[in-house]
């Protein structure tokens, strides 16, 4: 399926939650915390100002981020679960990944 995000939506892979503590003991899946860390799969365009110019977003694909424990709506799209938020739930961009850094060059 072909997914494409609208206006100032922000589609996201969850980063993978550590499986050992830092003890050592194994976390099964039912205790572990989600991490609030991933990696930007798709943006959308961005929004419109009052003057109806077209404001695109901070984030690019590949941007590795940080957000909300709560923020956006899980979805699962070709058997991969994702998230689904606006930009404004993101804290801030930890960093780019290689193909997003090769983008801005």
């Amino acid at each position: 399926m072909k997914f494409r995000s609208l206006h100032d939506r922000v589609v996201i892979r969850r980063a993978e939650g550590d499986v050992k503590s830092k003890g050592g003991i194994i976390i099964p899946d039912t205790a572990k915390e989600k991490p609030q860390q991933g990696k930007v799969v798709a943006v959308g365009p961005g929004l419109r100002d009052k003057s109806g110019n077209l404001v695109p977003l901070d984030v690019e694909v590949g941007d590795l981020i940080l957000f909300g424990k709560w923020s956006g709506t899980e979805v699962t799209i070709d058997g991969e679960t994702l998230l689904i938020m606006k930009e404004t739930d993101i804290m801030g961009i930890v960093g780019k990944t290689e193909a997003a850094a090769d983008k801005a060059a």
